[in-house]
């Protein structure tokens, strides 16, 4: 027996603990993560990595595996093993060498089906898919019998061989556990084991014309590896029955399934055939696209390990399915940034301000905090001239009451620079449009500060010198669709018909202070006042890209002081 350490405690570690106290499995815990590569992992998979790791870290001796369930190799790439390899990597987990594929078992499970003919366990069917499924019957009525049920053994045997072989068309044929046409449990109404499958498969090539079924591969694959504890989403709950009885009929070392509810986000989607769906109709520009779910979506929107990590402990894990706020996995991102964000000036819809009163040639160095959360991260110098640009949206020519940004005659503070006042506008001739405002400064008020008379002003904006700025693009993404469940669709309906037409701004003409031009992927930025950035992979130096990550509202903080 082994000791139980002080871990979070929900009923899956519940469950090990128990086992640990009463040594189950000799004192072991070993886990494992079982993808299948047909497409690039999800927020709902960091879920399952952080469980299955973290078990794994958690507890004296814990091992987890990643193992590949690449059993249909007509939906299988190598591209995406190497996706999820690189995400598990990138979330901050290793498996430490145990890198595990079930075509690692193919020939011990083609024994194993042998072995179950020769019981009397398998049987090979002719039935077509269409039949099978008739013959299955229903939730309220028993299924039938295949005609093909009582075949003699060694009849099973050659027909089984033949399959390998090749003699037989792509579903023609399939080998079946024998096991209850009348269970209540439809997946024990005798479950197909191989299928007859001519596909090319990324590791073993065309060795093989027949493959096992998922059921048939998922608990063996486990019984090989050792595993302790075969963690699965709460669709598997009722499939642990025929997980028990292959590993029960086989007479082989038997781990524990447990089953705990998946990830659901608001505004999202996460069954990987829809998100397959926008990337071929291209709703979106790819599996990373910045407003995908993914994994590679969101690291390349600028989210960090450390707050899926977070995002994943806060939620915690459950045995009954639910729907999480994706206000709160964005409030998770937002108290990681801001402890780490290098803070920064950007304009994003550029305005010309030119001081009058200011000398033309003079350039000042201005002294910018890094990161008020983090004294050590220091000050930078920001250059001050003549000429500036603000924010288009902190100018108002007839503001409203309360409006304490700038318009004709008020003055603002300038974030690290003068207060200025605004004595003249500047517009278009031909549309009318404002394109430069003229304005004065208070060299009494250098860095911001109050002056010496002791005025006061309310507003504070932030600007960049017109001379050093550097042009760059910024893309402004927001929630991929409009609905909270995109997938509750009315009769006739689809999911795409809820895709947000704004989930995409693209800004070509922004003007940055000029440290942005070093700025390099993995970088993290918070342009003051406008919300948090990162440096996108299409950025180049002559025209560096930034995506907006996340804005500096944090909603789920305002719900959580509501109680």
């Amino acid at each position: 027996m082994s000791d139980v350490p002080s871990v979070p405690t929900d009923f899956i570690r519940q469950i090990i603990n128990e086992d640990l106290k009463t040594g189950k499995f000799g004192g072991r815990v070993h886990t494992r993560f079982p993808p299948e590569p047909n497409g690039y992992l999800h927020i709902g998979h960091a879920k399952s990595i952080c469980l299955n790791f973290g078990i794994a870290q958690q507890y004296p001796g814990g091992l987890c595996n990643l193992r590949f369930d690449d059993t249909n190799p007509s939906k299988e790439e190598v591209e995406y093993v190497d996706s999820i390899k690189e995400d598990i990597h990138w979330l901050g987990f290793d498996w430490e060498g145990r890198e595990f594929y079930a075509s690692d078992y193919f020939d011990q499970l083609y024994d194993w089906a042998v072995q179950m003919i020769r019981a009397g366990q398998a049987y090979v069917c002719d039935l077509s898919a269409e039949e099978t499924r008739e013959y299955r019957g229903t939730l309220t009525e028993p299924g039938r019998n295949s005609p093909w049920r009582d075949r003699p053994v060694e009849e099973n045997l050659d027909l089984f061989e033949r399959m390998r072989a090749g003699e037989f068309a792509d579903g023609s044929r399939t080998l079946r556990a024998k096991i209850d046409m009348a269970s209540p449990n439809l997946n024990l109404r005798d479950p197909v084991m191989y299928r007859i499958l001519r596909a090319t498969h990324h590791r073993t090539g065309d060795r093989w014309c027949i493959y096992p079924m998922y059921d048939f591969t998922h608990g063996q694959s486990d019984s090989i590896e050792r595993i302790t504890h075969s963690i699965c989403t709460l669709e598997f709950e009722n499939h642990r029955p025929l997980y028990d009885w292959y590993v029960e009929a086989l007479g082989i070392y038997h781990p524990q399934q447990i089953e705990f509810a998946r990830l659901n986000l608001t505004y999202t989607v996460m069954s990987k055939r829809m998100l397959l769906e926008l990337v071929r109709a291209g709703h979106v520009v790819g599996w990373n696209d910045p407003r995908m779910p993914t994994i590679s979506g969101l690291r390349r929107r600028g989210y960090t390990p450390e707050a899926i990590r977070s995002f994943c402990a806060k939620i915690g894990v459950a045995k009954q399915d639910s729907t999480i706020d994706i206000q709160l996995l964005e409030h998770c991102l937002r108290e990681d940034l801001n402890r780490r964000a290098t803070r920064v000036m950007a304009v994003l819809r550029p305005l010309k301000v030119v001081i009058e009163n200011y000398p033309e040639d003079r350039v000042e160095e201005m002294d910018a905090v890094n990161n008020p959360e983090d004294p050590a991260a220091g000050t930078r110098k920001v250059p001050f001239s003549r000429e500036l640009w603000i924010e288009r949206d902190d100018f108002m020519e007839n503001p409203p009451k309360k409006y304490f940004r700038l318009s004709p005659g008020s003055e603002v503070r300038l974030r690290y620079g003068y207060f200025v006042t605004c004595t003249g506008v500047v517009k278009d001739p031909k549309s009318g449009e404002v394109v430069e405002l003229r304005c004065t400064y208070d060299p009494a008020t250098r860095g911001g500060d109050n002056p010496p008379d002791g005025r006061k002003v309310k507003g504070t904006i932030h600007w960049v010198s017109a001379a050093h700025a550097v042009r760059a693009e910024v893309r402004l993404y927001d929630h991929l669709f409009t609905k909270e469940d995109p997938g509750d669709v009315p009769k006739g309906g689809h999911f795409t018909d809820h895709l947000n037409p704004n989930s995409l701004e693209v800004l070509t003409d922004c003007r940055l202070e000029p440290s942005l031009a070093a700025s390099k992927l993995g970088d993290l930025l918070q342009f003051e006042r406008q919300g948090y950035f990162c440096v996108d992979p299409d950025s180049t130096p002559d025209r560096p890209v930034f995506n907006r990550t996340v804005t500096l509202k944090d909603s789920w903080a305002k719900i959580q002081k509501k109680g």
